[in-house]
């Protein structure tokens, strides 16, 4: 399949982006990252780069500048065949979870995505709370979240399912699909296009590489059944993949997620959940505590049964996460004040 970078999303702006940076190197889309070593999309077919120093040096502080699927990057080529990476050119969207650890840092999962869905299997039973999470993510990363209802070939009603879940996404179109029946792809086919990307993000076994498949009528992903009993799967992609589609367009396959968490950024916390947003500004006093003072819009509505228990704590820990972070990031020693103590 012959590729332009147009369909992969190359527009006037990036190409405005080049010109003032160099006009010398050649851009790409990085499609994977392996151990440092990127696969990139170029007009003239696919590269493997290894990541320049400039590069290296902007990341020692800041892991996340280093490249990832999704990136648009300018490319180098050297005498000996060699083929570097010399600039990743500015993100209109990044997909950043937390890391574990001490270190406050953040992973970077996929960068220029449109859209993103959370990929939510129906079977065993869609988890409430990942999907809250997850679309808090997206909702940060500044691309257009989406909720697919995957395997609704095991349920008896797949439409129910998926109206429950609007109460979990306000705002948010719920896709219920089946990847293995090819039900319900067309509304999701209608969200990628020449120029525009698709990310999938959700948990292992939750059909995110059969939807691969079935957007790109061909196996380019390897899949593997999930167990019957419990409707788990194992691990299948290990790595991101942006993978070019036929009619223009890229979908981008993250690895199955056991734990996200998220960063500093409240404005994704709210935007995931806007119901309890607006319930708030209705509050007697502008800094409730949704605890016991008079006048509370958010007891009201849990009193009155407009508001779930559920849905309600799972706000509340996740605003407690947030707060977390952010004092752990305001209170974390710069990499050279760690190196060089005074």
């Amino acid at each position: 399949m012959a590729i332009t970078l147009s369909a992969l999303g190359w527009d006037t702006d990036r190409a405005a982006h080049l010109l003032r940076i160099r006009t010398d190197h050649r851009p790409g889309r990085v499609s994977r990252v392996d151990r440092g070593v990127c696969t990139v999309l170029t007009e003239h077919g696919p590269l493997r780069a290894s990541v320049g120093g400039a590069v290296l040096a902007s990341a020692a502080g800041d892991p996340t500048r280093l490249p990832c699927a999704g990136d648009w990057v300018l490319l180098c080529s050297w005498p000996d065949a060699r083929v570097t990476v010399e600039a990743v050119l500015p993100r209109r969207t990044a997909l950043i979870r937390r890391t574990a650890g001490r270190d406050a840092g953040g992973q970077l999962l996929a960068a220029n995505l449109d859209v993103a869905a959370v990929v939510e299997p129906v079977h065993p039973a869609p988890d409430a709370g990942r999907i809250e999470r997850l679309l808090a993510l997206v909702h940060e990363s500044g691309a257009r979240p989406l909720v697919v209802l995957t395997k609704t070939d095991l349920a008896a009603d797949p439409a129910a399912i998926a109206r429950q879940l609007t109460a979990l996404a306000p705002g948010v179109p719920v896709l219920p699909v089946s990847a293995e029946h090819g039900t319900g792809l067309d509304p999701l086919r209608a969200q990628v296009g020449p120029g525009r990307t698709l990310g999938l993000l959700g948990p292992s076994g939750a059909g995110k590489s059969s939807l691969v498949n079935a957007l790109a009528s061909a196996v380019v992903m390897p899949t593997q059944a999930i167990r019957r009993v419990d409707g788990k799967g194992r691990h299948t992609t290990t790595w991101r993949s942006l993978v070019p589609l036929p009619g223009g367009g890229a979908v981008l396959d993250t690895p199955g997620v056991r734990a996200v968490g998220l960063l500093d950024g409240s404005t994704g916390l709210d935007r995931a959940f806007v119901d309890i947003a607006d319930l708030a500004t209705g509050c007697r006093y502008g800094d409730c505590g949704h605890e016991a003072e008079p006048g509370c819009a958010v007891r009201e509505a849990l009193d009155a049964g407009e508001l779930t228990a559920r849905r309600f704590q799972s706000w509340r820990r996740l605003q407690r996460e947030v707060a977390h972070e952010t004092r752990r990031r305001a209170a974390r020693p710069t990499r050279r004040t760690r190196s060089h103590p005074h």
